[in-house]
């Protein structure tokens, strides 16, 4: 008997607030709606670096697109909003969704318009293994597809090295399927285009030119991208898609998706991430994550050990009309997964494990007809599942998590991932220390926003545990900054948060080599030194980065070249 527990609906439709939240606003104002208008302070703030540089072979289309993007306000200076609340106590998260389907609007789209174009969407939400998730079920539903006509769509965040990687398309003979350069330019500069139209309309004669052209008339860079990824997809004929939340769900840009459009909605794993926008506890954290339930539509989750967690999630999945689907821990553990897989860590069971129960939901809903056991909706289970989703399983990839490269330059080899919560960096020790092996042993680690001695002593302890005690998985450290480059002349650079990082390891193994940076291209010339010296005796290299989306997209970069 498998352990599965659902939260069936005690009413037929979504309540009134819910639903109102799709309807076409009664006006679209001419301007950025208030909410999200930046004060100078936080319009000022440094934006997120683009990582990537277009080649001399670029397109000029794609090359406007990058320039058009890097003129955005960054998502970060949206999310800074919130360490500030309102004078008048008015939530800021009140306001998405309505100013999402204002944007939407200004690029000629409306969730109504989306659903009649018959694209299905498994929408996935939560604190950790979203993007896992989000990659296994969109290279499951690439093994379903019929190319060239037919592809999978899968919108992902954040991107490590190319802002293409969060938009993918996906077919059995293509296991990565970033979207290339010309239709990455052509949809970028469509919205665009298209937005600057339709304020053109709005705000008629007095007008000028370069206020239309430029970013005051378009909305912050997650929103853009969102509806640079559904213009992609429907465009491109897409019927089957992937759609990752980017922060919460109730008010995500992503949440403009209506039940007609979704075919299963999946919450991974959760914990403590953006306190500011979402709660201070688990249980508020999973009120916003279960925002994406839809009236009709399935939703997936592995049973929280928190009772007060699932009663959450079970009450909102009432409210909303859906039904809950909890998977229980015993079948996940009772099931030997699929082996081999690009997507590594031991955490990765239950990231398929919902990736399984998704796939399978949305290909039944949209016409597929399973053999055997695996088609019979009470009776299968996960060793039933067909080859088809082991290959999509095995196959999928994610850049940044879990992921290991070797640096063909002088063997060393780079485990890489972008974990920057405490239970996330807790799987991450676990996974470096099952691999560590001889030889050296390096970290490489920032958390430039948050607390060091928290997450760094959750990454040693995963460590130790994995190591059957050990405090000696690492032989050095380097405690750096993001900047890739180092300072220009008379630059300055904060690091305190590294020198406390570097302290609390001394405190922890005073025996590990440990050293502060303020850029990456010097902490990996320091690791390539340690390479070196190490392979002049015999000895292997092995190092992590972690903590940080921004830290590992630089690093990637870096070693790349």
């Amino acid at each position: 008997m498998r352990a599965i527990y659902r939260s069936l609906s005690r009413q037929p439709a979504i309540s009134t607030i819910t639903n109102s939240r799709f309807q076409q606003p009664s006006f679209i104002p001419s301007r950025v709606p208030t909410f999200f208008s930046l004060p100078a302070y936080i319009s000022s703030h440094p934006r997120r670096p683009i990582h990537i540089t277009p080649n001399m072979s670029s397109s000029v289309s794609y090359q406007k697109a990058l320039s058009r993007l890097s003129a955005l306000q960054s998502n970060l200076a949206i999310t800074s909003l919130f360490t500030v609340p309102l004078p008048d106590g008015t939530d800021r998260n009140a306001a998405a969704i309505p100013e999402m389907l204002f944007w939407l609007s200004r690029a000629g789209l409306s969730p109504e318009s989306i659903a009649s174009s018959g694209l299905k969407c498994v929408h996935v939400a939560g604190t950790k293994g979203k993007g896992s998730v989000s990659a296994f079920v969109g290279n499951i539903l690439a093994q379903y597809s019929n190319p060239p006509t037919q592809k999978v769509g899968v919108y992902t965040s954040p991107h490590l090295v190319d802002q293409r990687e969060r938009i993918s398309l996906l077919s059995p003979q293509e296991k990565e399927g970033m979207i290339d350069e010309e239709k990455f330019g052509k949809y970028v500069n469509l919205v665009w285009d298209t937005m600057n139209a339709e304020a053109r309309k709005q705000l008629g004669a007095e007008a000028k030119e370069e206020e239309l052209e430029g970013p005051g008339t378009k909305p912050f860079y997650f929103r853009f991208l969102t509806i640079v990824a559904l213009r992609a997809f429907l465009d491109e004929g897409v019927r089957d898609a992937v759609v990752e939340c980017g922060i919460g769900g109730e008010y995500d840009s992503t949440n403009v998706l209506t039940e007609e459009s979704v075919s299963a909605a999946v919450v991974t794993q959760l914990g403590i991430d953006h306190v500011g926008m979402l709660g201070d506890t688990v249980e508020k954290i999973a009120w916003h994550k279960a925002g994406i339930f839809k009236r009709g539509v399935k939703a997936f989750t592995i049973r929280h050990p928190r009772e007060t967690v699932g009663e959450v999630l079970r009450e909102r999945a009432r409210e909303k009309g859906a039904e809950l689907v909890e998977i229980g821990e015993e079948e996940v553990k009772g099931w030997k997964g699929v082996e081999g897989g690009m997507l590594q860590g031991p955490f990765q069971k239950g990231n398929m494990a919902l990736a399984v129960y998704a796939a399978r939901e949305h290909l039944v809903k949209t016409g597929h007809k399973f053999e055997g056991r695996f088609g019979v909706d009470e009776e299968w289970g996960l060793d039933d599942i067909p080859d088809k989703f082991v290959k999509g399983l095995r196959e999928a990839s994610l850049r940044g998590r879990c992921e290991v490269v070797r640096d063909g330059k002088d063997g060393s080899e780079w485990l890489v991932d972008g974990a920057h919560t405490e239970d996330s960096l807790a799987g991450v020790g676990e996974w470096f220390a099952s691999r560590a092996g001889d030889g050296l042993r390096v970290l490489v680690f920032n958390q430039q926003e948050r607390d060091p001695k928290i997450l760094l002593t959750a990454l040693l302890k995963g460590a130790e545990k994995e190591a059957s005690g050990s405090k000696e998985v690492f032989t050095h450290a380097f405690f750096t900054r993001n900047e890739e480059l180092p300072p220009k002349e008379g630059e300055k650079r904060d690091l305190s948060v590294q020198t406390k990082a570097l302290e609390i390891m001394k405190e922890y193994n005073c025996e590990v080599e440990s050293r502060v940076s303020d850029n990456v291209q010097w902490t990996i010339e320091g690791v390539k030194y340690l390479t070196a010296k190490a392979r002049a005796e015999g000895k292997e290299c092995r190092v992590l980065a972690t903590g940080s989306f921004h830290l590992v997209g630089t690093v990637l970069k870096r070693i790349s070249v």
